[in-house]
Order: structure tokens, then sequence, then C-alpha cells
């Protein structure tokens, strides 16, 4: 089926996976509270792959990838459930959840930014307008949370995982899982997070774990909301209006992210985080407009 201009479904669709995705950083604050990030993440996405693998062999969806397929779930695997995630999780012992999201959001920038100086990719007056004024929302954000003594180091890790998968994101521009076993892919990309998750966390850090009931719902929901189902409203939503309009719904991240950080976790928003966050979502919507 080809695909369609934006319509209601779609806008539904998009709306639900940017607040599934934003939901990631509040419930992760508190899943870091109780136990230790990487052996909680790996167990996470071993859980969430596992069910989604056992789900899509019970419908018939064999093993077979193609090479897109494989290398997509190699690389997403390692960069954004490993790199990406793991670094986000590890830094939110120490940074609010509301600072990761900013930070974290600020990705599709950064795939402009090394597209342009590393590939000589063309950008419009416009596109670099937006680039200028993201950048420069994220610094006010940032600037005023380091003033106010947020760890330096949590933000720099921060920095690094949103970094690792634009650089993933631009390395496969292009390329998508498709066929009709799309759930398998998206499995065994968890999985592959998950795998070396565990071993940098056996190897690197000591095991903790707090039961309480705030960590069962926290770690629940990751798994269900944010882990399967957003990846899949993500794949379903770019297989319907492709890539670069389903991308134009990362300008909300920010939003709402802060809003369910605030929500959740009672994080204070200062006049200037509200600032940072409207000019770095006016800057992320110019960029995906040029785009288009």
């Amino acid at each position: 089926m080809g695909q369609v201009a934006m319509d209601g479904r779609s806008l539904l669709m998009g709306l639900g996976f940017v607040v599934l995705w934003s939901s990631a950083f509040a419930t992760a604050r508190i899943i870091v509270a109780d136990a230790a990030p990487l052996h909680a993440l790996a167990l996470r996405f071993l859980v969430s792959g596992g069910l989604a693998v056992a789900v899509a062999l019970a419908l018939g969806q064999g093993w077979r990838l193609t090479r897109a397929q494989a290398v997509l779930v190699l690389v997403f695997g390692l960069c954004q459930n490993g790199l990406y995630l793991g670094l986000n999780f590890v830094a939110m012992q120490w940074v609010p959840a509301s600072a990761a999201v900013i930070i974290a959001a600020a990705m599709p920038l950064l795939v402009a930014a090394l597209g342009w100086v590393f590939r000589g990719q063309q950008l419009s007056g416009l596109a670099v307008a937006g680039l200028v004024a993201g950048f420069a929302g994220v610094a006010l954000a940032m600037g005023t949370r380091l003033h106010g003594g947020v760890d330096p180091l949590g933000l720099a890790l921060c920095a690094l995982g949103a970094l690792a998968l634009a650089v993933a994101t631009l390395t496969l521009r292009g390329a998508a899982a498709g066929g009709d076993n799309l759930l398998m892919v998206v499995g065994l990309q968890m999985l592959v997070g998950a795998a070396a998750l565990g071993v940098v966390a056996i190897a690197a850090e000591p095991f903790r774990y707090e039961p309480t009931w705030r960590l069962l719902a926290a770690f629940s929901w990751q798994i269900a909301g944010p882990g399967l189902a957003a990846t899949l409203i993500w794949f379903a939503l770019v297989g319907r209006i492709g890539a670069v309009r389903a991308s134009t719904f990362h300008f909300l991240n920010p939003f709402f992210g802060v809003l369910i950080a605030a929500g959740l976790l009672g994080e204070d928003i200062s006049r200037w985080d509200a600032l940072g966050v409207a000019i770095t979502m006016a800057g992320i919507l110019a960029v995906h407009l040029a785009r288009s």
C-alpha cells in the first residue's frame, strides 16, 4: 500500500507515539531511583524483545531477515537501545527527566547538522534558521539548569546518547524495516540491545534493586508503552505517511516530555525552561518543514 497524506488517523498515531515516547523519561527516572539503570534497561529489552519475538512467531513471522533489515536490527539495537537509552538511563540518576527529554528531542537537529557538515547536504535558509533556533533553545534551557546545579556529567551523557542515535539515523537514512515481519524485526532489535547492555551491566555496574510498587508500575509501563507500542506505532506511521512527515511529530516531544515530568514527578518548570522548550520546538519544526 502506498503512502497517504496526513489524515486524522495519522494525526492520532503521531500524537500517540509522541505521548508514549515522551513518557519514557519520567518513568525511567522512577526506575533508576530503585534499580541499577543498565541492569533494569537490559531486563526491559529482554522482556520486551522476547514478547515481540514470541508474538511474531505465533503470527507466522519468520526469522529470516533481508540484509537491510539485519543492518537495521544490529545498528539500532546497539545505537538506539544500547548507547542512546543506556546513556540516558545512567544520566537520569543525576539529572531531571525534563532536562534529559529536551536534549533527546534535539536529535533531529543533530541529524540535519551532521548531514550538512559531513555529507554536504544542502540546507535552505529556513532549515539553517531552525538549526540555530533549536540549538539556542536547548542551550538556554540547559544553561539555566547548569546554573541551578544540575550535574554536568549527566547532561553530557544525555548529549552523547543523542549524538549516537543521530549518527545511526543519518547512516541508515532512507532504510526501512518493511516486509511482513515487522514485529520480528522490532523484537530482535530489542534483544540486541538487551545483550549489549547486559554485558556492560554485569562487567561495570553494581547490582541494585529495591522492590517497590512504583518500580513495578514504571517498569511495566516502559515495556508496554515506550517499548513495544511506541516502536510499532512509529514504524506503522512511517509506512503510512513516510519518514519525513512522520518525523515532524518530533517537534512536540520537548513539550510533552516536560509536561509529563512535571505532572508525574513534580519537577519544576521555570519560565526559562518554557522559553527554551518553545524555541527548541520552533527550531525542530522549521527544520522538518524545510525538509518537507
